[in-house]
């Protein structure tokens, strides 16, 4: 996958993957879906890139054991203390405004 490749570009390929996997497994569709509780078209949906809902989607890869894939869409993003001191800009006191019995 490219990023230039369209959006069904990139749902077709990912669908083969998950063919493949499917097939390294030696599974066939029906029992992917049994074993993962969804319905056999979302396991034929997502394998041709026509895409099911998200939940599903986890479904099938927690039972192909590749629910590390979704972990790669959002990694964890920590942040540094250090950083955050470095950023931090130093404090500005508050200036006296002239009150009505200055005038």
């Amino acid at each position: 996958m490219q990023s230039s490749d369209t959006s069904e570009e990139i749902e077709v390929a990912f669908g083969q993957q998950l063919r493949n996997l499917r097939l390294r497994r030696n599974i066939d569709q029906r029992q992917l879906a049994e074993q993962a509780g969804v319905a056999l078209n979302a396991v034929k949906n997502l394998e041709n890139g026509r895409g099911a809902t998200f939940t599903s989607l986890v479904k099938i890869l927690r039972t192909l054991g590749r629910v590390d894939w979704l972990k790669t869409l959002a990694p964890t993003v920590g942040i540094s203390p250090i950083q955050m001191l470095k950023a931090k800009q130093p404090r500005q006191r508050a200036s006296k405004t002239k009150g009505l019995s200055d005038v």
